[in-house]
C-alpha cells in the first residue's frame, strides 16, 4: 500500500492505540509525557508521532481545526493499522457549574456539523465505544477529577454559535460543544473500531466565560494545567483499552 497522501504514513509506520488531539503542538506535549517518543510524519496540520507509555506503545497524530479534518485523519490512520482512537482536547461548557479545568468524557456526540451526514444519516447515534468510555472516565475518577459524564455536541461553525444555539444545547441537557467528536464516533463505529473522547473546560458559553477571554493568572488553580492532567488521564486510559 502506498502512503497516505495526507498523513504520509503507511503499514508498519503507526501503532493500534492513537491519540489524536485537534492541536499540532498538543502532539508534542503529549509526547513530552510518554516514555520515548519518535516524529513519523509532517505534513499541514498533521503530525504523526510514536511514543511508548508504561509498556503501551502508541500513535499521537493531530487532527486540525473541525470535523473534516478530522475524518482525513481518522480515515488515514485505519488504513494502516489504528483500531483504537482516543479524542484529547477542549471544548466549551453548556451548563452552568461546570468549570474551567473540568474534564467531559463524551457519552456521545449531537451532530451539529456536515462531515458525518456524508457518511450516514443524522438520526443514526455518534457514540463512543463503551471500553474506551469507561477507561477514561475511571482514569479521571482515579485522578481525583471533577469530572462529568453525558453528551456533547459537535459544531462546525465556531464563530456561528449564536445565543440562540447555546441556549438550545443547554435545555436539551448537552454539556459542552468542540469540533471533532461527532465525526470521530461515527466512523470508528461504521469502521469496527473502538474511540472516545475526553475533553477539558476551555470556556463557558452559558456563564460568559468564553475560549481565550480570561486572564492566566485570575484562571482557578484547576485551569492552569488543565490540558497536561486531560493528557494523564488519555494516557493511563491506553494502558486499559
Amino acid at each position: 500500500m502506498a502512503k497516505q497522501p495526507h498523513l504520509l504514513v503507511e503499514e508498519g509506520d503507526v501503532h493500534e492505540i492513537a491519540i489524536v488531539p485537534g492541536d499540532p503542538g498538543r502532539v508534542d506535549r503529549i509526547a513530552n509525557m510518554c516514555d520515548d517518543s519518535e516524529v513519523v510524519a509532517e505534513n499541514r496540520e498533521y503530525k504523526v508521532v510514536n511514543a511508548t507509555y508504561d509498556d503501551v506503545d502508541l500513535t499521537i497524530c493531530s487532527t486540525g481545526i473541525g470535523c473534516p479534518s478530522a475524518a482525513i485523519a481518522v480515515e488515514e490512520l485505519a488504513a494502516v493499522g489504528v483500531e483504537t482512537f482516543i479524542r484529547c482536547g477542549t471544548t466549551g461548557a453548556l451548563q452552568e457549574g461546570i468549570e474551567i479545568g473540568d474534564m467531559i468524557v463524551a457519552t456521545g456526540a449531537a451532530k451539529n456539523e456536515g462531515t458525518s451526514k456524508r457518511y450516514e444519516a443524522a438520526e443514526y447515534p455518534a457514540v463512543p465505544d463503551y471500553d474506551v468510555l469507561s477507561a477514561l472516565v475511571d482514569g479521571a475518577e482515579a485522578n481525583d477529577e471533577d469530572v462529568h459524564v453525558g453528551p456533547i455536541a459537535s459544531d462546525d461553525a465556531f464563530y456561528a454559535e449564536t445565543d440562540e444555539y447555546v441556549e438550545d444545547w443547554e435545555q436539551a441537557g448537552i454539556l459542552s460543544v468542540e469540533m471533532e467528536a461527532a465525526t470521530l464516533f461515527t466512523l470508528a463505529r461504521r469502521k469496527g473500531l473502538q474511540a472516545g473522547a475526553i475533553c477539558t473546560v476551555d470556556g463557558n458559553l452559558v456563564e460568559g466565560t468564553q475560549k481565550g477571554e480570561t486572564d492566566a493568572d485570575e484562571l482557578p488553580e484547576k485551569a492552569k494545567n488543565n490540558v497536561e492532567r486531560a493528557i494523564q488521564i488519555t494516557l493511563d486510559a491506553t494502558t486499559q483499552v
